[in-house]
C-alpha cells in the first residue's frame, strides 16, 4: 500500500507549539537540541524491537521500522546541512524528498535491528554536531529548496520537532 505523499511545510513548529505531539518550538534553543535528540535516540531501539514492528496500523501510516529508518536519515541530513551552514555562506540544500527515499531505499525492509544501531548513530553525531556550534555561528544562514530560510540556531530547533513527533506517531499506534 502506497503512502500519500508529506505536503506540508513544518516551519512553524519554530514559531508554534506542534498540536500534535506537544513539542513547542518556541522553547527550545539550540543548546536544549544535542539532549533532546540523544532522549529520544535512546527510545529507538524498544520501538524497533517490537512486534509489529514491520505493521502499519492503517492505509496511511508508516511501520515503526519505516519511521525508525526515516528519523535515521533524518539525523544524517540535518547534520549534513548543518555542515553546509558552517562551511558555506547561504547555501542552498537540495531538495531530499523522503517519500521517495523511503520507496528507494526499501525502509520497510531494513533490518530492525540495524536500523537502530544506525539510528543511534546518526543521532549521536548529529547531536555532537549541534552541541559544537558555536555562538558566533548561529546566526549563519542556509536556504531549503522550497526557499525557506534557517539560521543554525532555527535549523536545530526545525530539526528536534522530527524525531520527536515521529516518536510520538509510533507511540500513538501501539
Amino acid at each position: 500500500m502506497a503512502i500519500e505523499p508529506e505536503t506540508k511545510n513544518w516551519t512553524w513548529v519554530i514559531e508554534t507549539a506542534c498540536p500534535e505531539c506537544g513539542y513547542d518550538g518556541r522553547t527550545v534553543t539550540i543548546r536544549d537540541v544535542p539532549g533532546i535528540i540523544e532522549a529520544n535516540a535512546a527510545a529507538w531501539p524498544a520501538v524497533l524491537g517490537r512486534d509489529d514492528v514491520h505493521e502499519r496500523p492503517d492505509d496511511h501510516t508508516w511501520s515503526p521500522l519505516e519511521y525508525g529508518a526515516h528519523v535515521r536519515d533524518v539525523h544524517r541530513k540535518m547534520a549534513e546541512r548543518l555542515g553546509l551552514m558552517l562551511a558555506e555562506d547561504a547555501p542552498t540544500f537540495a531538495n531530499w524528498d523522503q517519500d521517495r527515499t523511503a520507496v528507494e531505499d526499501r525502509y520497510g525492509e531494513q533490518d530492525p535491528a540495524t536500523v537502530a544501531r544506525e539510528l543511534g548513530e546518526a543521532a549521536h553525531r548529529a547531536a555532537r554536531a549541534f552541541d559544537d556550534v558555536r555562538d558566533d555561528q548561529l546566526e549563519r544562514t542556509g536556504l531549503r529548496s522550497d526557499g525557506s530560510a534557517f539560521t543554525v540556531a532555527t535549523l536545530a530547533t526545525y530539526y528536534a520537532h522530527d524525531p520527536v513527533h515521529h516518536l510520538w506517531d509510533v507511540r500513538r499506534t501501539q
